[in-house]
Order: C-alpha cells, then sequence, then structure tokens
C-alpha cells in the first residue's frame, strides 16, 4: 500500500500490467517481510501455476524501465521535497554493507533518527571500496539534490583524504572518520598519530588546518577528537577522529552522531525487516529487489509519520520503552505495523465481528477503536 503520490508519479512512467505487478511486490512485502523470489512467488495472489508466477516476477525484476536514475531518482527526488525546503541542510552519509557475496555501497539521507535510501551500487568484489567507487557512489547524488546544502558524511572507510579533497573540489561540506593510527601535522610541529594525542572521556577537542597523513603534504583539513564520557557503565574504546571542513566542533560532533540512521536502516531492510540477506538473487534482480525494498521502506516511514501525527499510535504499537523518554517504535516499524493492522482487520472481519460480541460490555471501546482504524485507512 502505497502514498497517493507515489502511484501518481509511477502511473506516468510504469504501464498499468507493471505497476499493478509493483504494487502487489511491495504489498508482499509489507506484510511477509520476506525478498527471496521463491517466498515471493509462493504468496503471490495471481491464479497461475507457482512456478509461473516465480518466472514472472524474475521477468518483472530485470525490466529496463526499473533504473535507479530514471525511476527511482525522480521519485525519491519528490519524497525528500514532502520532507525538506530547498536550501535545508540534508546530511548524506555513505556506507557499505556486505553479506555472504552480496557487497553493496549505499548512499542515504538522514531522516529522523533513520536514513532513507537515495542510491546503491553493487560492488564486484568483497572488502572495502576504493576512491573511484567511492566517488561512482556519491556523483549522481550530487546533481540530484543540487537544491540542497549537503553534508556527506562516513565512517572509516571513507576517510582517504583523496576522498575529501575531491569533495571540497564540489565544494560539499563532509565529516568522514579517521583511524586512530593516522598521522597529522599542526604548524611548525612534527607530525604525530591521532591515538598519542592526551584526549580524555568527555575531551572535544579540534585542530585546526592540519595536514593529515605524511602522503598528503598541501592540503590542510580541520580534525576535531571527541571521546564520549562514560554511559550506563559503558565507555567507548576510541574517541571519534573527525576529518572536516566544517569550523564548529559541536556541529560537527552532532552531524556525525546522526550516522546511526544507516546502521538502523541497514537492520529495518536486513534481519530486522525485510530479510535482505536471505535473498539469493543475480546482481541485477538484487539492485531491483533493493529498489522495492526502497519503495516499501520509504512509504511506511512516511505512514508512521503520519500516524505518529494523528495521536493514534497507541492503537498500533506500545508507546513507549519503560523508564525512557522516547517512542518505543520508529516511523518505519509504526508505519509498517498499522499497514498490517488495518489489512488484518480487512481480512479477518468475520471473526472479529463475531468476537467482540462475546464481549459487549466493552462496546465503547470497539467503537472508539474501529473509528482510530478509519482515520489509519485514510492514511494507509
Amino acid at each position: 500500500m502505497l502514498p497517493q503520490f507515489y502511484i501518481d508519479y509511477l502511473k506516468t512512467y510504469l504501464p498499468s500490467s507493471e505497476l499493478l505487478t509493483l504494487q502487489i511486490l511491495v504489498w508482499l512485502l509489507q506484510v511477509h517481510r520476506q525478498v527471496r523470489i521463491e517466498r515471493l512467488a509462493s504468496s503471490f495472489p495471481y491464479p497461475i501455476k507457482c512456478e509461473s508466477r516465480r518466472k514472472k516476477i524474475q521477468r518483472f525484476l530485470t525490466l529496463p524501465r526499473l533504473s535507479l536514475p530514471l525511476l527511482w531518482f525522480p521519485l525519491i527526488k519528490k519524497i525528500i521535497a514532502s520532507q525538506y525546503k530547498k536550501g535545508d541542510r540534508l546530511i548524506i552519509t555513505i556506507d557499505r554493507t556486505q553479506w555472504k557475496n552480496n557487497n553493496i555501497s549505499m548512499v542515504s539521507v538522514i531522516w529522523k533518527k533513520r536514513a532513507l535510501p537515495i542510491y546503491w551500487l553493487l560492488l564486484s568484489k568483497k572488502g572495502s571500496s576504493n576512491f573511484y567507487e567511492q566517488v561512482g557512489t556519491i556523483r549522481p547524488i550530487l546533481k540530484l539534490l543540487k537544491d540542497y546544502n549537503l553534508v556527506v558524511i562516513g565512517d572509516r572507510e571513507y576517510r582517504s583524504t583523496a576522498f575529501a579533497l575531491w569533495l571540497t573540489k564540489k565544494k560539499i561540506d563532509f565529516v568522514l572518520r579517521l583511524n586512530k593510527n593516522t598521522k597529522i601535522r599542526s604548524r611548525y610541529k612534527k607530525y604525530q598519530s591521532l591515538d598519542s594525542l592526551d584526549i580524555r572521556p568527555g575531551d572535544k577537542v579540534k585542530y585546526d588546518e592540519v595536514l593529515v597523513t605524511e602522503n598528503n603534504q598541501k592540503t590542510r583539513f580541520n580534525v576535531v577528537v571527541y571521546w564520549r564520557r562514560k554511559y550506563k557503565n559503558k565507555q567507548l574504546p576510541n574517541p571519534w577522529y573527525l576529518l572536516t571542513n566544517l569550523d564548529n566542533k559541536e556541529e560537527v560532533i552532532k552531524i556525525f552522531a546522526s550516522r546511526g540512521g544507516i546502521e538502523a536502516m541497514f537492520r529495518d531492510c536486513k534481519s530486522g525487516g525485510y530479510n535482505l540477506e536471505g535473498s539469493q538473487a543475480n546482481a541485477q534482480r538484487l539492485t531491483n529487489l533493493i529498489l522495492l525494498i526502497a519503495i516499501a521502506y520509504t512509504a511506511s516511514c512516511l505512514v508512521g509519520l503520519k500516524i505518529r501525527n494523528t495521536g493514534l499510535t497507541e492503537y498500533i504499537n506500545r508507546l513507549k520503552i519503560e523508564g525512557k523518554n522516547r517512542p518505543r517504535h520508529s516511523y518505519f516499524w509504526t508505519g509498517l505495523y498499522g499497514t498490517t493492522w488495518v489489512l488484518s482487520m480487512d481480512i479477518c472481519w468475520e471473526w472479529v465481528e463475531k468476537l467482540m460480541l462475546t464481549a459487549l460490555n466493552k462496546l465503547p471501546f470497539y467503537q472508539r477503536g474501529l473509528t482510530a482504524m478509519k482515520h489509519i485507512q485514510c492514511i494507509v
């Protein structure tokens, strides 16, 4: 079940049969949270043989029209425009995830402690990406989101000064995490490794215009070092060493701290949600399966936001974690649970009606719940 503006856009790009197939597959992802083609085929509600359903899905996943630049880029641009104004700062995170033989480099935008996928690239190797692969992943995004003020963040895999210099030439702000054995040199001083600096838990230190690594003798960057204090008897083993072209150290730390959003998104897309790691599809089909997940995931996030704004979240899930002043579930899970709750009611209505008749003393509560469901149905 997709927001109306998704459908309005997809209608202009996909023929009717392909749009209907996409909607059914997204619906199956939301309900069953499985991306294995075999599993999707077994549940695909089409009156043909199971093997024929499997081949139909396989053919769909190789359609040339399922192109990220042609189909997904305009849609994600509309999604971002619905959440941000032109000129707003967008925190763009680049990261890589790997399972079995699948190695994916992904760019996402941080959104409300989660991340929304923008672009992904399947790497034809195992292990870390190199400079050219990193540039190939981030380059299409700079043009797509040129109307916004971008800040690129990346973990230690993206620490190269070459990548930082490339972003600088593109006039893009960045915060990239360095390894602790990286060497820096302040003016009129010798090189020293970051782990030799006198930093203690709670410290926030900024080193202005330093040379980073002995191989780069020309370009100077800022380096912010932050070691979080012990929290709930947990202490990070090392500080954050952050390479940046921003000047405010508090701002740099806050921006990099938001990187947890992409880790949460990866959990939602893998074993915590859609079970992406269960896929055995080839590269082309896997790329398009991720496209289906991106459509389903962003739709659930936006639906969850609308449900939260109605004040009816208590009908969808438990509100808060005991002892903590924050929601128990993210917008993604609120949207996903809200969708499945409404669908379950539609399918099981006869049973539900009979069940309510067994406890007529609770009829006022049922009536309030049914009213809430009507509001949520209008959203999903």
